[in-house]
């Protein structure tokens, strides 16, 4: 698999392009290839889960990488079509949080991708979110509201909720976050087995910047641009997963989660 800037390599005079080959070289032999697992919660998502699959390959390849889908018990053939384009198929009904910590913990590769299973998220992002593990951060977060990135899907609720929890985490735990409720993230091995993942809904995005700031993790986030839902509609519920977000920032905030 490549790096993220491989395709600069191309291109400029010949000296250049000799360049760019050296620098590349030095990368690869200084940041050599780890596996990677990518793990997609889904629930009801046969028309897209296929799609998102054959992406997701493309970009990271088979040869020592999986995709794990976690189903919540899809009341349509969303398993049977995950398992036909190769997913490792793993089984949580109980929300998108615990879903979401169950994949990352069967996860067998050294770095491991979060993301939605509605191709909201563009699977040429996975390559920065790889090499930004890949030369030493902990955890990388994409986000929609640095510069480089945008959402065509957030409603302005959800877009004001979202900063409101940003502005909160970063005052609270003194944060320096742009993003906070969203799920296209990658970590190292080493950074899951010190977040002791709890949240068992959609406060799992909030938990992971909270106890990532509070762990001294590594962290950067990257820009990301997050599409509107291919099919079906989008499970988070505003307000109600808006509270439990909520809470989530106080459980932590107060020191009992």
């Amino acid at each position: 698999m490549l790096p993220a800037f491989a395709p600069y390599l191309v291109g400029g005079s010949v000296s250049a392009q000799v360049y760019k080959i050296k620098c590349y070289l030095i990368f690869m032999r200084r940041y050599p290839h780890t596996n990677v697992s990518v793990v997609i919660p889904t629930l009801n998502e046969e028309k897209n889960i296929g799609r998102v699959m054959d992406e997701v390959w493309r970009f990271i390849g088979r040869r020592g990488n999986e995709i794990i889908v976690v189903d919540g018990n899809s009341e349509d053939d969303t398993v049977r079509v995950a398992k036909a384009h190769g997913a490792r198929i793993l089984m949580d009904n109980i929300g998108k949080g615990s879903a979401l910590a169950k994949g990352l913990k069967a996860a067998r590769g050294g770095i491991i991708i979060s993301m939605d299973a509605d191709l909201s998220h563009k699977a040429k992002e996975l390559l920065l979110i790889i090499d930004s593990i890949r030369i030493g951060y902990d955890v990388c977060m994409g986000s929609r509201f640095m510069e480089g990135g945008k959402s065509e899907d957030i409603s302005f609720v959800r877009m004001v909720g979202n900063k409101f929890f940003v502005h909160l985490v970063n005052f609270a735990f003194g944060a320096n976050y742009t993003d906070m409720c969203y799920g296209y993230r990658g970590f190292s091995r080493k950074a899951l087995s010190r977040l002791h993942l709890k949240e068992p809904g959609f406060g799992i995005e909030t938990e992971i910047n909270i106890k990532a700031k509070k762990a001294g993790l590594k962290v950067i986030e990257v820009p990301s641009v997050e599409k509107k839902r291919a099919y079906g509609t989008g499970k988070l519920r505003t307000f109600s997963d808006g509270y439990q977000i909520l809470m989530t920032i106080i459980k932590n905030w107060i020191g009992i989660a």
